[in-house]
């Protein structure tokens, strides 16, 4: 396989990945409501379809930090987006990251996910490191194995070629040399005409923490227990890989527990993390009746590549049936964040409307201050 992994395969030392005396991970009861983060998932798109607010890239990228500005003002935790190649959507997301750590104090932003395969696990690293140390350590990044494509296996034309149907294990590839990369691993022999020191050098800049803050995209329980294996954060989207004829939310809940019981087995010093999506859309005025009041309530199962797969529902109500409905979603108590899905082609001053109104709904479950 083709991934140009220059790091050993050797395992670090254990005390420098895991403790034994890490926290016990949290017990998490549906039932019960606990703080927790919200933040918006944009796509980025773009286009000059009727109604479009954003129309060109560049709308896209300054609306993108415009919203994310917005979103900080109200209250909101997270500005995340989705990174797709060969699309009118966000594509390269370390300049656009910057560009909101620059002009906002608090907001975490990041990305829900970027695909590993495209990726060179090296310059990736630095751009990351450098990204969190702009951001004051705020940076939370969503990496995965990807989705399916605008262009057939768009990753050979980045310089990437697996061996076939190989294409999950190179992402995992790039994916390990990248977080031994972020976590100070030095592979690389200094050069004797420029230094008397004979030792080994890593990639720059580092920022410390950063490792603890990598989210693995997970469609599985399986993959959830993989990422839970690397000591990374779990990312569940609005889509599962499998189906078992249960509710999307019980389903995702399942994923969790596997994840939350595989990180407490690995006894990692850091705590867990659980993110999930939602496409909640409260309906508070005859425009956003117009735009979601005939959305379907309920899940949808289908196929993705080759899998069949269960849709989590979209929450289209009023805020205060809203409540009612998200308060009973069992994989939303028991995750530590709520990403909101947006529709960034409404404009900036639309969707903050709606995530104010979404904030206002996380007060009312006991989520928020």
């Amino acid at each position: 396989m083709q991934h140009g992994t220059i790091f050993s395969n050797s395992t670090p030392e254990p005390d420098t990945i895991r403790m034994s005396n890490a926290p016990e991970v949290l017990t998490r009861i549906p039932e019960i409501p606990f703080m927790k983060k919200i933040g918006f998932l944009s796509f980025g798109h773009w286009s000059n379809g009727y109604g479009s607010q954003v129309r060109t890239a560049q709308d896209s990228l300054k609306q993108a930090v415009e919203l994310a500005v917005a979103a900080e003002e109200i209250g909101i935790d997270g500005a995340f987006f989705r990174v797709h190649h060969f699309a009118n959507q966000q594509m390269s997301p370390f300049p656009l990251l910057a560009a909101i750590a620059a002009r906002t104090s608090r907001i975490e932003m990041g990305t829900g996910v970027i695909d590993m395969r495209y990726e060179t696990p090296l310059y990736m690293a630095e751009e990351a490191a450098a990204t969190d140390l702009l951001a004051d350590g705020r940076l939370q990044l969503g990496i995965s194995r990807g989705s399916p494509e605008t262009v057939d296996r768009g990753y050979r034309f980045f310089g990437h070629i697996p061996e076939d149907g190989q294409d999950a294990d190179m992402a995992r590839a790039h994916t390990t040399e990248f977080l031994r990369a972020i976590s100070g691993e030095r592979f690389a022999p200094q050069n004797p005409q420029q230094s008397r020191n004979p030792g080994l050098l890593g990639i720059t800049p580092q920022s410390p923490t950063l490792r603890e803050r990598i989210w693995w995209g997970a469609g599985s329980r399986d993959t959830a227990i993989w990422a839970a294996q690397q000591g990374m954060q779990l990312m569940s989207s609005t889509l599962l890989l499998e189906e078992k004829g249960i509710p999307f939310d019980q389903l995702q809940l399942d994923q969790i527990q596997g994840f939350l019981e595989t990180w407490k087995e690995m006894g990692w010093a850091h705590a867990p993390q659980v993110s999930v999506s939602r496409s909640i859309m409260p309906i508070v005025d005859d425009l956003t009746r117009a735009y979601f009041g005939t959305d379907r309530n309920e899940d949808t199962v289908g196929i993705i590549d080759g899998a069949i797969s269960r849709f989590g529902r979209t929450y289209a109500a009023e805020p205060e049936v809203l409540v009612e409905q998200l308060r009973n979603d069992a994989a939303i108590a028991a995750s530590d964040m709520l990403l909101v899905t947006v529709p960034n082609q409404l404009g900036v001053e639309f969707n903050a409307r709606q995530l104010a109104v979404i904030d206002q709904i996380g007060k009312e479950l006991g989520w928020r201050d």
